[in-house]
Protein backbone atom coordinates (compact mmCIF):
# COMPACT_ATOMS: atom_id res chain seq x y z
CA UNK A 1 0.00 0.00 0.00
CA UNK A 2 2.77 2.12 0.77
CA UNK A 3 4.82 1.67 -2.30
CA UNK A 4 1.51 2.34 -4.38
CA UNK A 5 0.90 5.50 -2.34
CA UNK A 6 4.48 6.97 -3.25
CA UNK A 7 4.18 6.18 -6.70
CA UNK A 8 1.15 8.70 -6.78
CA UNK A 9 3.12 11.04 -4.54
CA UNK A 10 5.78 10.96 -7.16
CA UNK A 11 3.46 11.64 -9.92
CA UNK A 12 1.73 14.38 -7.88
CA UNK A 13 5.45 16.11 -7.74
CA UNK A 14 5.51 15.69 -11.09
CA UNK A 15 2.45 17.43 -11.73
CA UNK A 16 3.30 20.21 -8.73
CA UNK A 17 6.20 21.14 -10.50
CA UNK A 18 4.72 22.33 -13.75
CA UNK A 19 3.37 25.83 -13.07
CA UNK A 20 0.03 25.48 -15.76
CA UNK A 21 -0.77 22.57 -12.99
CA UNK A 22 0.12 23.98 -9.99
CA UNK A 23 -1.95 27.61 -11.21
CA UNK A 24 -5.19 25.39 -11.96
CA UNK A 25 -5.11 24.06 -8.48
CA UNK A 26 -4.65 26.88 -6.43
CA UNK A 27 -7.47 28.71 -9.08
CA UNK A 28 -9.49 25.25 -8.28
CA UNK A 29 -9.23 26.16 -4.68
CA UNK A 30 -9.60 29.75 -4.77
CA UNK A 31 -13.15 28.83 -6.85
CA UNK A 32 -14.31 26.70 -3.90
CA UNK A 33 -13.71 29.12 -1.37
CA UNK A 34 -15.45 31.81 -3.30
CA UNK A 35 -18.25 28.98 -4.02
CA UNK A 36 -18.57 28.02 0.14
CA UNK A 37 -19.10 31.74 0.58
CA UNK A 38 -21.28 32.60 -1.34
CA UNK A 39 -23.47 29.49 -0.91
CA UNK A 40 -23.49 30.32 3.08
CA UNK A 41 -24.38 33.44 2.35
CA UNK A 42 -27.24 32.55 -0.13
CA UNK A 43 -28.98 30.03 2.59
CA UNK A 44 -27.97 32.05 5.78
CA UNK A 45 -31.83 33.87 5.45
CA UNK A 46 -33.42 30.68 6.27
CA UNK A 47 -30.24 28.41 8.25
CA UNK A 48 -29.53 29.60 11.71
CA UNK A 49 -25.52 27.89 11.43
CA UNK A 50 -25.22 29.55 8.00
CA UNK A 51 -26.37 32.96 9.18
CA UNK A 52 -24.06 32.50 12.75
CA UNK A 53 -21.23 31.48 10.38
CA UNK A 54 -21.35 34.85 8.41
CA UNK A 55 -22.22 37.45 11.50
CA UNK A 56 -19.77 35.58 13.43
CA UNK A 57 -17.11 36.70 10.42
CA UNK A 58 -18.18 40.38 10.22
CA UNK A 59 -15.32 42.95 10.57
CA UNK A 60 -13.67 39.77 12.35
CA UNK A 61 -10.05 40.63 11.88
CA UNK A 62 -11.08 44.46 13.15
CA UNK A 63 -12.29 42.63 16.42
CA UNK A 64 -9.00 40.72 16.86
CA UNK A 65 -7.24 44.03 16.24
CA UNK A 66 -9.20 46.04 18.71
CA UNK A 67 -9.12 43.06 21.24
CA UNK A 68 -5.89 43.66 22.75
CA UNK A 69 -3.70 40.33 21.56
CA UNK A 70 -1.28 42.18 19.17
CA UNK A 71 1.84 42.40 21.59
CA UNK A 72 1.41 39.30 23.63
CA UNK A 73 4.05 37.08 24.32
CA UNK A 74 4.24 33.40 24.07
CA UNK A 75 1.09 33.09 22.18
CA UNK A 76 -0.26 29.35 21.64
CA UNK A 77 -2.82 29.43 18.87
CA UNK A 78 -5.12 26.21 18.77
CA UNK A 79 -7.23 25.85 15.87
CA UNK A 80 -10.10 23.40 15.77
CA UNK A 81 -13.26 23.22 13.32
CA UNK A 82 -15.67 22.96 15.92
CA UNK A 83 -16.74 21.44 19.56
CA UNK A 84 -15.52 17.67 19.22
CA UNK A 85 -12.12 19.10 18.07
CA UNK A 86 -12.12 21.18 20.87
CA UNK A 87 -12.54 18.40 23.11
CA UNK A 88 -9.47 16.32 21.79
CA UNK A 89 -7.14 19.89 21.82
CA UNK A 90 -8.61 20.98 24.95
CA UNK A 91 -6.36 18.17 27.70
CA UNK A 92 -3.12 19.73 25.13
CA UNK A 93 -3.68 23.03 25.63
CA UNK A 94 -4.61 22.96 29.40
CA UNK A 95 -2.06 20.70 29.95
CA UNK A 96 0.43 23.31 28.67
CA UNK A 97 -1.34 26.64 30.58
CA UNK A 98 -0.08 24.36 33.35
CA UNK A 99 3.15 23.40 32.77
CA UNK A 100 4.36 26.92 31.20
CA UNK A 101 1.88 29.54 32.97
CA UNK A 102 3.12 32.75 31.09
CA UNK A 103 1.66 31.79 28.17
CA UNK A 104 -1.17 33.40 25.90
CA UNK A 105 -3.63 31.43 24.58
CA UNK A 106 -5.54 31.40 21.69
CA UNK A 107 -8.80 29.23 20.20
CA UNK A 108 -10.28 29.61 16.83
CA UNK A 109 -13.48 27.79 15.70
CA UNK A 110 -14.90 27.52 12.02
CA UNK A 111 -18.01 26.48 13.17
CA UNK A 112 -20.68 28.41 15.06
CA UNK A 113 -21.37 24.91 16.82
CA UNK A 114 -18.09 25.40 18.51
CA UNK A 115 -17.39 29.17 18.56
CA UNK A 116 -20.93 30.01 20.74
CA UNK A 117 -20.32 27.27 22.96
CA UNK A 118 -16.60 27.63 24.13
CA UNK A 119 -16.18 31.50 23.46
CA UNK A 120 -16.24 32.51 27.05
CA UNK A 121 -13.91 28.97 27.93
CA UNK A 122 -11.88 30.28 30.24
CA UNK A 123 -8.53 28.27 29.88
CA UNK A 124 -8.20 30.72 26.91
CA UNK A 125 -7.49 34.67 27.15
CA UNK A 126 -9.31 35.02 23.38
CA UNK A 127 -11.64 33.12 21.60
CA UNK A 128 -12.68 33.89 17.90
CA UNK A 129 -14.00 32.82 14.69
CA UNK A 130 -11.15 32.03 12.36
CA UNK A 131 -11.50 34.39 9.54
CA UNK A 132 -12.41 32.79 5.90
CA UNK A 133 -9.12 31.16 4.40
CA UNK A 134 -7.45 33.64 1.48
CA UNK A 135 -3.59 34.95 1.24
CA UNK A 136 -4.77 38.43 2.20
CA UNK A 137 -6.29 36.82 5.70
CA UNK A 138 -3.91 34.66 6.33
CA UNK A 139 -1.21 37.19 6.45
CA UNK A 140 -3.47 40.33 8.62
CA UNK A 141 -4.41 37.54 10.92
CA UNK A 142 -0.73 35.88 11.30
CA UNK A 143 0.62 39.60 11.58
CA UNK A 144 -1.92 40.14 14.42
CA UNK A 145 -1.94 37.29 16.74
CA UNK A 146 1.82 36.38 16.34
CA UNK A 147 1.70 32.45 17.57
CA UNK A 148 4.96 31.38 18.95
CA UNK A 149 3.37 27.65 18.20
CA UNK A 150 0.29 26.32 16.66
CA UNK A 151 -1.49 23.46 17.56
CA UNK A 152 -4.28 22.21 14.69
CA UNK A 153 -6.57 19.65 15.52
CA UNK A 154 -7.04 16.45 13.69
CA UNK A 155 -8.13 18.30 10.31
CA UNK A 156 -9.94 21.59 8.95
CA UNK A 157 -6.57 22.18 6.37
CA UNK A 158 -7.03 25.80 5.32
CA UNK A 159 -4.21 26.24 2.05
CA UNK A 160 -3.58 30.04 2.73
CA UNK A 161 -3.31 29.96 6.60
CA UNK A 162 -0.98 25.97 6.50
CA UNK A 163 1.74 28.07 4.16
CA UNK A 164 2.11 31.08 5.82
CA UNK A 165 2.77 29.46 8.66
CA UNK A 166 5.65 27.50 7.02
CA UNK A 167 6.82 30.47 5.19
CA UNK A 168 6.94 32.55 8.37
CA UNK A 169 8.80 29.32 10.15
CA UNK A 170 6.10 28.82 12.75
CA UNK A 171 6.05 25.56 14.22
CA UNK A 172 2.25 23.97 13.63
CA UNK A 173 1.76 20.51 15.37
CA UNK A 174 -0.85 18.46 13.98
CA UNK A 175 -3.05 16.65 16.78
CA UNK A 176 -4.78 13.69 16.87
CA UNK A 177 -5.42 12.96 13.01
CA UNK A 178 -6.66 10.12 11.00
CA UNK A 179 -5.09 9.35 7.26
CA UNK A 180 -7.04 6.63 4.99
CA UNK A 181 -5.88 6.20 1.57
CA UNK A 182 -9.41 7.55 0.38
CA UNK A 183 -8.29 11.18 1.21
CA UNK A 184 -6.74 13.82 -1.49
CA UNK A 185 -3.36 13.54 0.20
CA UNK A 186 -3.11 10.41 -1.45
CA UNK A 187 -3.83 10.72 -4.54
CA UNK A 188 -2.07 11.76 -7.80
CA UNK A 189 -4.42 14.91 -7.59
CA UNK A 190 -3.94 15.93 -4.46
CA UNK A 191 -1.31 18.66 -4.71
CA UNK A 192 -2.55 21.50 -2.26
CA UNK A 193 -3.34 18.83 0.27
CA UNK A 194 0.13 17.43 0.05
CA UNK A 195 1.78 21.21 0.48
CA UNK A 196 -0.60 21.62 3.52
CA UNK A 197 0.90 18.69 5.26
CA UNK A 198 4.42 20.21 4.55
CA UNK A 199 3.37 22.95 6.54
CA UNK A 200 3.28 20.53 9.84
CA UNK A 201 6.59 20.61 12.15
CA UNK A 202 5.14 17.14 13.42
CA UNK A 203 2.10 14.82 13.29
CA UNK A 204 0.90 13.15 16.38
CA UNK A 205 -1.07 10.15 14.78
CA UNK A 206 -3.61 8.24 16.15
CA UNK A 207 -2.69 4.37 14.72
CA UNK A 208 0.60 2.76 13.06
CA UNK A 209 -1.86 2.93 9.54
CA UNK A 210 -1.75 6.66 9.71
CA UNK A 211 1.75 6.75 10.12
CA UNK A 212 2.59 4.42 7.11
CA UNK A 213 0.47 6.41 4.75
CA UNK A 214 2.42 9.74 6.04
CA UNK A 215 5.53 7.05 5.59
CA UNK A 216 4.43 6.43 2.00
CA UNK A 217 4.10 10.28 1.37
CA UNK A 218 7.55 10.39 1.76
CA UNK A 219 7.53 13.32 4.65
CA UNK A 220 10.66 14.26 6.53
CA UNK A 221 8.87 15.57 9.67
CA UNK A 222 8.23 13.84 12.36
CA UNK A 223 5.22 11.15 12.48
CA UNK A 224 4.92 9.90 16.01
CA UNK A 225 1.97 7.34 16.69
CA UNK A 226 0.35 9.28 20.11
CA UNK A 227 -2.93 7.82 20.03
CA UNK A 228 -6.10 10.33 20.58
CA UNK A 229 -6.23 12.88 22.30
CA UNK A 230 -10.13 12.19 23.47
CA UNK A 231 -8.92 9.52 25.88
CA UNK A 232 -6.92 11.28 27.96
CA UNK A 233 -10.04 13.94 27.55
CA UNK A 234 -12.49 11.54 28.68
CA UNK A 235 -11.00 10.20 31.47
CA UNK A 236 -10.11 13.64 32.78
CA UNK A 237 -14.24 14.42 32.66
CA UNK A 238 -15.34 11.11 34.83
CA UNK A 239 -12.61 12.05 37.63
CA UNK A 240 -13.81 15.29 37.94
CA UNK A 241 -17.27 14.61 37.49
CA UNK A 242 -19.85 16.80 40.04
CA UNK A 243 -23.46 14.99 40.73
CA UNK A 244 -26.49 17.11 39.47
CA UNK A 245 -28.99 16.61 42.51
CA UNK A 246 -32.29 17.42 40.51
CA UNK A 247 -31.07 14.62 37.76
CA UNK A 248 -30.24 12.12 40.65
CA UNK A 249 -33.74 12.39 42.20
CA UNK A 250 -35.56 11.91 38.98
CA UNK A 251 -33.25 8.79 38.68
CA UNK A 252 -34.09 7.78 41.99
CA UNK A 253 -33.21 3.65 42.33
CA UNK A 254 -34.95 2.87 38.80
CA UNK A 255 -32.69 1.37 35.95
CA UNK A 256 -31.47 4.25 33.76
CA UNK A 257 -30.70 4.81 29.88
CA UNK A 258 -28.84 7.38 28.92
CA UNK A 259 -29.64 8.46 24.92
CA UNK A 260 -26.97 11.17 23.76
CA UNK A 261 -26.79 13.28 20.86
CA UNK A 262 -29.79 11.76 19.29
CA UNK A 263 -31.39 12.45 15.79
CA UNK A 264 -34.96 11.81 14.94
CA UNK A 265 -33.61 8.37 13.59
CA UNK A 266 -32.27 7.52 17.02
CA UNK A 267 -35.40 8.24 18.80
CA UNK A 268 -37.39 6.29 16.33
CA UNK A 269 -35.84 3.12 17.60
CA UNK A 270 -35.91 4.13 21.54
CA UNK A 271 -39.60 5.53 21.81
CA UNK A 272 -41.66 2.27 22.01
CA UNK A 273 -39.59 0.91 24.63
CA UNK A 274 -39.60 3.63 26.52
CA UNK A 275 -43.45 3.77 26.44
CA UNK A 276 -43.26 0.44 27.12
CA UNK A 277 -41.36 0.44 30.02
CA UNK A 278 -41.90 3.18 32.55
CA UNK A 279 -40.18 1.04 35.47
CA UNK A 280 -37.23 2.34 33.36
CA UNK A 281 -35.83 5.87 33.67
CA UNK A 282 -34.83 7.46 30.31
CA UNK A 283 -32.54 10.66 30.09
CA UNK A 284 -32.75 11.87 25.74
CA UNK A 285 -30.16 14.20 25.16
CA UNK A 286 -31.42 15.42 21.53
CA UNK A 287 -28.11 16.68 18.89
CA UNK A 288 -30.60 19.75 17.95
CA UNK A 289 -32.43 21.41 21.23
CA UNK A 290 -34.29 23.89 18.92
CA UNK A 291 -37.60 24.44 19.66
CA UNK A 292 -39.40 22.34 17.06
CA UNK A 293 -37.34 19.82 17.88
CA UNK A 294 -37.61 19.41 21.46
CA UNK A 295 -41.25 19.08 20.22
CA UNK A 296 -40.64 16.49 17.70
CA UNK A 297 -38.92 14.68 20.50
CA UNK A 298 -42.15 15.13 22.96
CA UNK A 299 -44.44 14.08 20.56
CA UNK A 300 -42.45 10.58 20.33
CA UNK A 301 -41.94 9.76 24.58
CA UNK A 302 -44.96 9.52 26.66
CA UNK A 303 -44.93 10.92 29.92
CA UNK A 304 -41.54 13.14 29.39
CA UNK A 305 -40.24 16.58 31.11
CA UNK A 306 -37.92 18.81 29.99
CA UNK A 307 -34.81 19.07 31.71
CA UNK A 308 -35.38 23.05 32.72
CA UNK A 309 -38.90 22.18 34.28
CA UNK A 310 -37.49 19.33 36.16
CA UNK A 311 -35.23 22.13 37.66
CA UNK A 312 -37.96 24.74 37.88
CA UNK A 313 -39.96 22.08 40.17
CA UNK A 314 -36.82 21.01 41.74
CA UNK A 315 -35.76 24.07 43.02
CA UNK A 316 -39.43 25.00 44.00
CA UNK A 317 -40.15 21.79 46.11
CA UNK A 318 -36.88 19.28 46.81
CA UNK A 319 -39.21 16.69 48.20
CA UNK A 320 -41.34 16.38 44.75
CA UNK A 321 -39.03 17.01 41.62
CA UNK A 322 -41.00 15.53 39.20
CA UNK A 323 -44.50 16.62 39.82
CA UNK A 324 -45.03 18.38 36.36
CA UNK A 325 -44.60 16.43 33.36
CA UNK A 326 -46.48 17.25 30.28
CA UNK A 327 -48.61 14.50 30.63
CA UNK A 328 -50.03 15.13 34.46
CA UNK A 329 -48.35 11.41 35.65
CA UNK A 330 -44.56 11.79 37.31
CA UNK A 331 -42.59 11.40 33.58
CA UNK A 332 -40.03 8.37 33.21
CA UNK A 333 -38.57 10.20 30.15
CA UNK A 334 -36.21 13.52 30.48
CA UNK A 335 -35.75 15.68 27.79
CA UNK A 336 -32.65 17.67 28.07
CA UNK A 337 -33.14 20.90 26.20
CA UNK A 338 -29.49 22.88 27.06
CA UNK A 339 -26.10 21.90 25.47
CA UNK A 340 -22.86 21.11 27.70
CA UNK A 341 -24.21 18.40 30.28
CA UNK A 342 -24.25 14.83 28.14
CA UNK A 343 -21.06 13.75 29.26
CA UNK A 344 -21.51 14.04 32.91
CA UNK A 345 -25.04 12.19 32.80
CA UNK A 346 -23.62 9.42 30.90
CA UNK A 347 -22.58 8.90 34.49
CA UNK A 348 -26.10 8.10 35.94
CA UNK A 349 -26.73 5.51 33.13
CA UNK A 350 -27.00 1.86 33.57
CA UNK A 351 -27.06 1.16 29.92
CA UNK A 352 -25.84 4.14 27.63
CA UNK A 353 -27.12 4.51 23.93
CA UNK A 354 -25.29 6.84 21.34
CA UNK A 355 -26.49 8.46 18.33
CA UNK A 356 -26.15 9.27 14.72
CA UNK A 357 -25.76 5.46 14.38
CA UNK A 358 -28.59 5.53 12.22
CA UNK A 359 -27.91 8.92 9.69
CA UNK A 360 -25.27 9.12 7.28
CA UNK A 361 -22.49 10.89 8.98
CA UNK A 362 -22.22 8.13 11.74
CA UNK A 363 -21.99 7.60 15.37
CA UNK A 364 -21.20 10.61 18.11
CA UNK A 365 -18.48 10.03 20.31
CA UNK A 366 -19.00 6.73 22.35
CA UNK A 367 -15.90 7.47 24.39
CA UNK A 368 -17.38 9.62 26.59
CA UNK A 369 -20.07 6.96 28.07
CA UNK A 370 -17.50 4.10 27.59
CA UNK A 371 -15.53 5.84 29.74
CA UNK A 372 -17.17 5.28 32.90
CA UNK A 373 -17.50 1.13 32.51
CA UNK A 374 -21.21 1.12 31.45
CA UNK A 375 -22.41 -0.81 28.15
CA UNK A 376 -22.73 1.50 25.17
CA UNK A 377 -25.31 0.70 22.57
CA UNK A 378 -25.28 2.51 18.63
CA UNK A 379 -26.81 2.21 15.32
CA UNK A 380 -24.90 0.29 12.27
CA UNK A 381 -23.18 3.14 11.00
CA UNK A 382 -19.72 2.95 12.62
CA UNK A 383 -16.96 2.80 9.86
CA UNK A 384 -15.51 6.02 9.84
CA UNK A 385 -14.94 5.60 13.46
CA UNK A 386 -11.91 3.55 14.48
CA UNK A 387 -12.32 3.70 18.29
CA UNK A 388 -16.03 2.40 17.62
CA UNK A 389 -15.00 -0.14 15.41
CA UNK A 390 -12.32 -1.61 18.00
CA UNK A 391 -14.24 -1.15 21.12
CA UNK A 392 -17.27 -3.32 18.88
CA UNK A 393 -15.04 -6.35 18.26
CA UNK A 394 -13.60 -5.44 22.32
CA UNK A 395 -17.18 -5.98 23.28
CA UNK A 396 -17.29 -2.15 24.68
CA UNK A 397 -20.17 -1.33 21.93
CA UNK A 398 -23.33 -3.27 21.03
CA UNK A 399 -24.07 -2.58 17.24
CA UNK A 400 -28.05 -3.12 16.78
CA UNK A 401 -30.13 -2.20 13.59
CA UNK A 402 -33.45 -1.77 14.56
CA UNK A 403 -36.04 -1.11 17.16
CA UNK A 404 -36.43 -4.70 18.00
CA UNK A 405 -32.84 -5.42 18.36
CA UNK A 406 -32.80 -2.22 20.84
CA UNK A 407 -35.08 -4.02 22.83
CA UNK A 408 -33.73 -7.31 22.65
CA UNK A 409 -30.46 -5.99 23.95
CA UNK A 410 -32.13 -3.81 26.86
CA UNK A 411 -33.65 -6.37 28.33
CA UNK A 412 -30.45 -8.78 28.24
CA UNK A 413 -27.97 -6.12 29.88
CA UNK A 414 -30.82 -6.00 32.55
CA UNK A 415 -31.91 -9.18 33.57
CA UNK A 416 -27.83 -10.86 32.45
CA UNK A 417 -25.77 -9.74 35.09
CA UNK A 418 -22.89 -12.02 33.62
CA UNK A 419 -23.21 -9.95 30.31
CA UNK A 420 -23.68 -7.07 31.37
CA UNK A 421 -20.57 -7.38 33.70
CA UNK A 422 -18.38 -8.42 30.19
CA UNK A 423 -19.79 -5.15 28.36
CA UNK A 424 -19.11 -3.13 30.86
CA UNK A 425 -15.58 -4.42 31.75
CA UNK A 426 -14.65 -4.34 27.93
CA UNK A 427 -16.05 -0.45 27.53
CA UNK A 428 -13.63 1.12 30.55
CA UNK A 429 -10.49 -1.24 29.68
CA UNK A 430 -10.51 0.32 26.27
CA UNK A 431 -10.81 3.61 27.27
CA UNK A 432 -8.20 3.47 30.18
CA UNK A 433 -5.90 1.38 28.11
CA UNK A 434 -5.51 4.12 25.71
CA UNK A 435 -4.94 7.11 27.67
CA UNK A 436 -1.35 9.30 27.02
CA UNK A 437 -1.75 10.54 23.98
CA UNK A 438 -0.98 14.60 25.67
CA UNK A 439 1.64 13.82 27.66
CA UNK A 440 3.38 12.46 24.55
CA UNK A 441 2.80 15.94 22.91
CA UNK A 442 4.08 17.50 25.73
CA UNK A 443 6.88 16.09 25.81
CA UNK A 444 7.77 16.46 22.32
CA UNK A 445 6.79 20.31 22.91
CA UNK A 446 9.13 20.33 25.97
CA UNK A 447 11.91 18.58 24.41
CA UNK A 448 12.12 20.58 21.13
CA UNK A 449 12.02 23.84 23.01
CA UNK A 450 9.05 25.22 21.05
CA UNK A 451 7.68 27.39 23.54
CA UNK A 452 11.44 28.64 24.22
CA UNK A 453 12.37 31.88 23.13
Amino acid sequence: MAQSVMNGFRKGLHLLNNPFIFLLSIILYNLFLWLYQISVRLISPWNKKAAAWVQGRRGILEKIRSSGISGRENLVWMHCASLGEFEQGRPVIESLRQTNPEITVLITFFSPSGYKIRRNYPGADYVFYLPADSAGHARRFLDLVKPVLVLWIKYDYWFYYLRELHKRKIPALLISPLFRTDQPFFKWYGNLHRLMLDSFRAFFVQNESSKELLSGLGISHSAIVSGDTRFDRVIDIAAGFQPFREIAAFCGSAQVIVAGSTWEEDEEELDHYANTHPEVKFIIVPHEIEEDDLKDTEALFHHSIRYSALRKDFDANLLSPQASGKSGEAPHVLIIDNIGMLSSLYHYATICYVGGGFGDDGVHNVLEAAVYGKPVVTGPVIEKYLEVVELAEAGGVIIIDNALEVESVFDRLFRNAGEYAFHSKAAREYVYARRGATAKILQYIQENRLLTS
